[in-house]
């Protein structure tokens, strides 16, 4: 364990919560747990480098399952993207929805990581300046949070994908700990496809196996991090109702994709994880922008890590020739890539998000998908 990155962990909250009323139980030993972890970091990011920050780690498990202790090989870490928190990405309350209580009923002990500046882990300071998001999006605050358009405070991006792996680093060591295993498998969405990936080319011996939900993959990307921070007075992102709703609807190509009620759901989840950002104008929730380097055709040209890659048909963030440069390129003997239909970005919270949840399981107990250890395969068509 890397003692500098990772101090003192401690336990902040345990409560027993069923997944919802469709489940029925025999015992207490299958229902869910969700407990609540604060790893303890050194942080380095910029803003607050050298000072300790706090990463929220949630975990969903079975009773059972917590009690005698996971099989070496179930132990599994959610990984979010650029927007939107982990136990929102991966936990939403809302019938099935739950990837994370998905894994915990297959016997997984799943757990899921706040980067520093989302979610219930630390926001640094700049991330309370409305003057430290674009001149676009301030708009959105006038006059009811700022009386005109203003300069940043800190105009710097506030964190890197080296501060997210720093954060990264720390976690992974705190559950190879608490779970007494040499490794876990990561699951990852979006800008998590650089995070988990991009940590996992420089700490293979710690990851057994990858499951990347729209990696943002760019063959061309930067090796190295620049010589400075940019200075363009973005600092972080926001991201309201309309704004949230309207991306989605771009990549909405099938009649019955998304469930109005699913939506609405993880909305109202979204803004709870940022209670800061819930009082800005009309509500948005608030994410740090991050430079990003160090996951490109080189580097993953050296990738041997077992790695299932999913695509949404109607994927207009990250669009699936950039999975299949991935599929590519990756050098990994065991990989398998699956087109998903009637699926967008955000798979995980539409029709076929089980058969993502069933795929991701699979891959993970048995490392295949319908019995392949490697191929191109579609879902759902």
């Amino acid at each position: 364990m890397t003692k500098a990155r990772c101090l003192l962990p401690f336990l902040a909250a345990l409560s027993w919560v069923p997944l919802s009323a469709q489940w029925s139980f025999a015992d207490d030993s299958a229902r869910l747990l969700r407990v609540d972890h604060y790893v303890r970091v050194h942080s380095t990011v910029a803003a607050i480098a050298g000072q300790i920050s706090q990463i929220y780690v949630r975990e969903v498990v079975r009773a059972g399952v917590a009690l005698r202790g996971p099989a070496p090989d179930r132990v599994a870490l959610f990984v979010h993207g650029a927007g939107t928190p982990a136990e929102v990405s991966f936990d939403v309350q809302y019938q099935d929805y739950s990837w994370m209580a998905y894994l915990a009923h297959a016997g997984f002990d799943a757990f899921s990581m706040d980067m520093t500046g989302y979610g219930r882990s630390t926001r640094p300071a700049p991330m309370n300046d409305p003057c430290n998001v674009s001149r676009e999006q301030q708009s959105g605050f006038i006059p009811a949070l700022i009386p005109a358009p203003c300069s940043p405070g800190y105009p710097h991006p506030l964190t890197t994908i080296a501060s997210d792996w720093n954060d990264l680093g720390a976690v992974i060591d705190y559950l190879r700990s608490l779970r007494h295993v040499d490794k876990v498998s990561l699951l990852a969405w979006s800008l998590g496809g650089p995070r988990a990936a991009g940590y996992t080319a420089r700490h293979p011996e710690q990851i057994s196996q990858l499951v990347l939900l729209a990696p943002a993959y760019n063959r061309a990307g930067a090796a190295d991090p620049p010589a400075q921070l940019p200075a363009d007075g973005t600092t972080m992102t926001t991201q309201s109702h309309d704004e949230f709703t309207a991306n989605w609807a771009r990549q909405t190509g099938c009649a019955d994709q998304v469930d109005p009620a699913a939506s609405d759901s993880v909305w109202e989840q979204m803004l709870a994880s940022d209670p800061v950002g819930a009082t800005w104008g009309t509500g948005v929730r608030r994410a740090p922008q991050v430079t990003v380097w160090g996951w490109n055709a080189a580097v993953v040209a050296k990738e041997k890590t077992p790695t299932l890659m999913v695509t949404g048909q109607y994927d207009k963030q990250v669009p699936s020739d950039r999975v299949r440069d991935l599929y590519a390129d990756l050098a990994a003997e065991k990989k398998v890539f699956i087109d998903l239909a009637c699926s967008s970005h955000n798979a995980m919270w539409e029709k076929n998000h089980l058969l993502l949840f069933k795929a991701s399981a699979e891959w993970l107990t048995k490392g295949t998908v319908n019995g392949q250890q490697q191929g191109m395969l579609k879902f759902g068509y």
